[in-house]
């Protein structure tokens, strides 16, 4: 007799291919970390598979998580105060116009000579 491949503790998931890369690749990962998940379980991982999850364990990958969470917020607020920048130099410009208008030295017409 055939043995099922749906067992009790790992029925097969058939699951719609993903139209999106993203969705796709984050799909191709859960599956590799089910695999290497059921590998470790089974005592049937490779010893770079292994390594790979020890290493997740370190206090040094924690720390390494940390410092891009923290790299990342640092360029989330250069962009935010480039921008800021950007808006406050137009700005600036809108009322340098606004003064010269109201002085009466607005833009020149083409047809004005000195």
């Amino acid at each position: 007799m055939a043995k099922s491949s749906t067992t009790a503790m790992n029925p097969v998931r058939k699951s719609r291919k993903a139209m999106d890369p993203d969705a796709r690749e984050q799909q191709m990962i859960a599956l590799a970390v089910d695999l290497a998940e059921k590998q470790l379980r089974e005592g049937t991982a490779s010893s770079q598979v292994i390594t790979h999850f020890l290493k997740l364990g370190t206090s040094r990958a924690e720390l390494e998580k940390e410092k891009l969470k923290k790299e990342n917020k640092m360029l989330e607020a250069k962009t935010d105060m480039y921008q800021s920048s950007k808006e406050s130099e137009k700005k600036y410009e809108e009322v340098l116009k606004a003064f010269r208008d109201y002085s009466g030295k607005g833009e020149e017409d083409e047809y004005d000579v000195y």
